[in-house]
């Protein structure tokens, strides 16, 4: 940044001015560079209002660039979970009728270009350098106005899809939706996935509250496709697009949507949906990811690709539905290891993890549960202590090391014995909590790791390197 003080320049060595920052070089240097703003992700406890989080700065940063989001078509999708399987079913969908698509979506798991998608592919490393060195004298420039990471990300990815010329984006929203940075598109059709208690300190105490923060994104004479809500919730949206002249579609309601779990011998236990339109129609389709929660958020992507039918886009509903069998989530009920059997699975609030038990039950075989958690301090401990006490037969308390966030393994173990009356185990570090786990499993029992994003992506990173070991074991 420019310092803000004007002394005499005094030349160094390397011909840089003493107050300025060198140009961005190299990929290393672009990360370090983009680190150091302002991360409400990794902040215990961020203001949720116009001044934290400011659309103003977001669009004075976009200005500089061009106004990128205006040049390209986009779905948006806001939520509380579901928003990441939702708009990667859509995306591959897209892709699969031969759309260019861009897809972005947070937190990334293992590696930051996750956040940014073009036809499945990750930005490389050298696009990901030349964008932020870019936009770094930009940044320079807003000095009374910083950007921070999330803001600065957002808006290259919307420059980058505007340079690819992408068909159309499909755009996650981070932290709730009236004030989050993604909220400056004005997009085809926006959908909004299950609501339920998550970031209380920032969204709000009550599901009423939280979906009025969710319908924030709504615009004027734009569709919106919804799954299934509460009372309180669905009543909120509908006052919200009712004042805002704002179509609302709900699946299973305003759209013909069922589904059923069932079981056959070669395809074991899956989901099939069922959804009806005036132009399409897709009948006992199976459902790509695990769980019966996934069949609201793959009913939400079908319906989002009729709205774009309606909206003009070129769809075949048969390409569509070889693309959806072929999507790939990473960090949703995925399983990094088969004997033992390991899973990770982002679940971070109650409902998730209440969504992840049932799901492991319904879809895997196995003799005794071990889960390895953490969580970030700020979530609905509680909560999730509920639903593990229901279904977990040991749980092995740790934490994520790059997530300044998370609660101490301590105060989890505390809560969880007071729902459960059992004691669970406590590990300083995922090293040791994997450790325990595997060491306490027969090939017949299941390992679980969830609670948080960032545990997930650091189980990956750990189970790349030690995957050959174990194997050998």
């Amino acid at each position: 940044m420019v310092s803000a003080t004007r002394s005499k320049t005094v030349k160094l060595k390397d011909s840089t001015p003493v107050g300025k920052k060198k140009p961005v070089r190299g990929y290393e240097a672009a990360l370090r560079y983009l680190y150091q703003h302002t991360d409400y992700e990794k902040m215990l406890r961020a203001r949720y209002n116009a001044d934290t989080f400011n659309l103003d700065r977001m669009n004075v940063l976009l200005k500089h660039l061009g106004e990128p989001h205006k040049k390209i078509r986009t779905v948006h999708i806001a939520g509380t979970k579901g928003k990441g399987s939702t708009a990667i079913m859509l995306a591959q969908m897209l892709k699969a009728c031969g759309h260019k698509v861009g897809l972005y979506t947070s937190p990334h798991i293992v590696d930051i270009r996750e956040r940014i998608l073009i036809d499945g592919e990750k930005i490389t490393q050298a696009a990901l350098t030349r964008l932020i060195a870019k936009v770094e004298p930009m940044l320079n420039k807003m000095a009374d106005q910083k950007p921070t990471f999330f803001e600065i990300f957002t808006a290259l990815a919307f420059y980058h899809f505007a340079q690819e010329k992408v068909d159309i984006a499909v755009i996650e929203a981070g932290l709730g939706g009236r004030l989050d940075s993604t909220n400056v598109l004005l997009p085809d059709v926006c959908g909004v996935t299950s609501i339920s208690m998550d970031h209380m300190h920032q969204l709000g105490d009550t599901l009423g509250k939280i979906a009025a923060e969710k319908a924030g994104i709504f615009k004027r004479d734009v569709t919106v496709v919804s799954v299934p809500q509460t009372p309180e919730a669905k009543r909120v949206l509908r006052k919200v697009a009712r004042e805002g002249n704002v179509p609302l579609l709900f699946t299973g309601e305003d759209i013909e949507f069922s589904y059923r779990v069932e079981s056959s011998r070669r395809e074991g236990c899956h989901t099939r949906i069922c959804l009806t339109t005036p132009r399409s129609r897709f009948e006992h389709l199976p459902v790509p990811l695990m769980g019966e929660h996934q069949a609201l958020n793959c009913g939400l992507a079908l319906a989002l690709l009729d709205q774009l039918k309606v909206k003009g886009m070129a769809i075949d509903d048969s390409q569509a539905m070889a693309g959806l069998q072929d999507v790939y989530a990473p960090g949703r009920m995925e399983i990094v290891l088969d004997t033992p059997k390991v899973l990770v699975d982002g679940a971070h609030n109650a409902a998730s993890v209440q969504a992840l038990m049932r799901a492991m039950g319904q879809h895997i075989a196995y003799d005794s549960l071990v889960l390895v958690f953490g969580c970030a301090a700020d979530k609905d401990i509680p909560g999730m202590m509920r639903q593990i006490a229901t279904g977990a037969d040991k749980v092995i308390f740790t934490r994520a090391k790059d997530n300044a966030r998370a609660a101490r393994p301590e105060d989890l173990a505390e809560i969880y014995e007071e729902f459960s009356g059992r004691t669970p185990q406590i590990a300083q570090t995922l090293d040791t909590a994997m450790r325990i786990a595997l060491t306490a499993v027969s090939r017949e029992d299941l390992v679980c790791v969830t609670g948080s994003f960032y545990l997930v992506g650091e189980a990956k990173n750990w189970f790349l390197t030690s995957k050959p070991t174990l194997e050998k074991a």
